[in-house]
């Protein structure tokens, strides 16, 4: 037979009950059989003879309760904001969130410059009315016009065009991670104008990845006569 001992899932809460219900018994009726005191503590140790429930035992402050809080104990108390999975996604070392009145600073500081540089600039154009303000459409137009032109579009007559497939395509996925993330925020016009702007790029894209397909299953073809 091995020597190694077999442990068993035990609820400690009957055994508990039952043992107050005997220490109550026998503080009643201490002359009963079974009445004699029990040693509290083993010979030379600080702990009690048998296992112990310990969850309703008072805590000194900050201690563990469980053994998940006696391994975070020490650690240092995290944010509720954690960039750590975002610096990872974007590779980068983002800087530590700011607090709510350090952004409400910044943004009372940003549209104060923001006003001085406009005046500065119809101070020195009088003719030139005042901007207009930069709203959603502004956005999904940006997005537009960047998806086509890394799709070679606004080319010079007579100039090669210019295409970046892979930019065009992270440009799109933008595009669609805009669509989902204010889906249902967003009023009839703006909404129109997004959907309108996805499905002008996606065919552009998708006839140009076409066109690259097609090369890309030419025979390559043969050198000039007279060259190697």
């Amino acid at each position: 037979m091995s020597d190694t001992p077999k442990f068993e899932v035990i609820d400690r809460r009957k055994f508990k009950a039952a043992e107050e219900d005997r220490e109550g018994h026998q503080a009643a009726h201490p002359g009963e059989p079974g009445g004699e005191a029990r040693p509290a503590q083993e010979s030379g140790g600080g702990q009690s003879a048998g296992p112990r429930l310990v969850v309703n035992e008072p805590r000194t402050v900050n201690e563990p309760r469980t053994v998940n809080e006696a391994k975070t104990a020490h650690e240092p108390a995290r944010p509720e904001f954690e960039p750590t999975s975002l610096d990872e996604e974007l590779g980068v070392d983002l800087p530590p969130l700011p607090s709510a009145e350090e952004i409400h600073l910044q943004k009372a500081g940003y549209e104060a410059a923001a006003q001085r540089l406009e005046e500065l600039i119809r101070a020195q154009n009088p003719a030139m009315g005042a901007q207009p303000a930069v709203t959603f459409p502004h956005l999904v137009q940006q997005f537009y016009v960047s998806a086509m032109i890394q799709m070679g579009a606004g080319a010079q007559d007579g100039q090669r065009p210019r295409v970046d497939i892979l930019g065009a395509k992270g440009t799109i996925d933008l595009l669609n991670i805009l669509a989902e993330k204010t889906r249902g925020n967003l009023t009839a016009a703006e909404d129109r104008a997004l959907q309108t702007v996805l499905h002008e790029v996606r065919i552009a894209f998708n006839e140009l990845v076409s066109m690259i397909n097609l090369q890309a299953m030419q025979p390559p073809q043969p050198p000039p006569p007279g060259k190697r």
